[in-house]
């Protein structure tokens, strides 16, 4: 039996492009979306072997939606798509247990080998990621916490892409009034006093592209 793999990508050329290349190669594309969220749900209903996740997604982005679908899956592999290759996102992604880190820039056969490596139980970093990183990661080293909790996050990622306060709680199923404590408690643990700010804030943690 083919292994099943989600795919989520926000856009609709690239998702067809992957989809194309891992049917080539005996997968089975069993679900797509098109922002974190829509993974989150496709995982639960699907329970794929592997999750391909692009880093940048609108609603819930690569890295959160990873954490999600690993908690609703502990069997699926999270594999994250993306430009980034500064050791912080390396590091947050290793420590949220993704297993499979591959750069953008590389080949797409570099995508296939990181699918059959996470099956095989491994764990797999595109060439382009440091070796530091790596010796890093294995000597358990800290990086700077992440003042906010997941959900403040993903509140933080929907403020940051422009959604109003009913819009959040519509979005994530909560009341208007818990939004906008979450909102409040994100300024004060950012030390920030305006949306600008929390913009800037996304963008150069990597939720949204500048």
């Amino acid at each position: 039996m083919a292994n099943r793999i989600l795919l989520a990508d926000d856009h609709v050329i690239v998702r067809q492009g992957l989809k194309a290349l891992l049917e080539r190669e005996g997968f089975a594309v069993v679900a797509e979306a098109e922002d974190g969220q829509a993974a989150v749900r496709q995982a639960r209903e699907r329970c794929p072997d592997v999750a391909v996740l692009d880093f940048s997604m609108p609603l819930l982005n690569g890295l959160d939606a990873a954490v999600e679908i690993i908690r609703a899956c502990p069997r699926a592999r999270a594999i994250l798509l993306t430009m980034h290759t500064d050791d912080h996102y390396v590091l947050s992604a290793l420590q949220a247990g993704v297993k499979g880190y591959v750069v953008k820039t590389q080949a797409s056969s570099d995508l296939v080998r990181a699918i059959h490596e996470v099956l095989r139980g491994m764990m797999y970093l595109s060439p382009g990621v440091s070796e530091a990183v790596v010796q890093a990661y294995l000597a358990k080293s800290e990086m700077p916490a992440d003042p906010l909790t997941s959900r403040e996050r993903e509140v933080l990622q929907l403020v940051a892409e422009g959604k109003s306060t009913k819009e959040v709680a519509g979005l994530l199923g909560i009341s208007f009034k818990t939004a906008e404590s979450h909102r409040t408690r994100i300024l004060k643990k950012l030390n920030l006093h305006e949306t600008a700010g929390l913009v800037r804030y996304a963008v150069r943690r990597g939720l949204i592209q500048a």
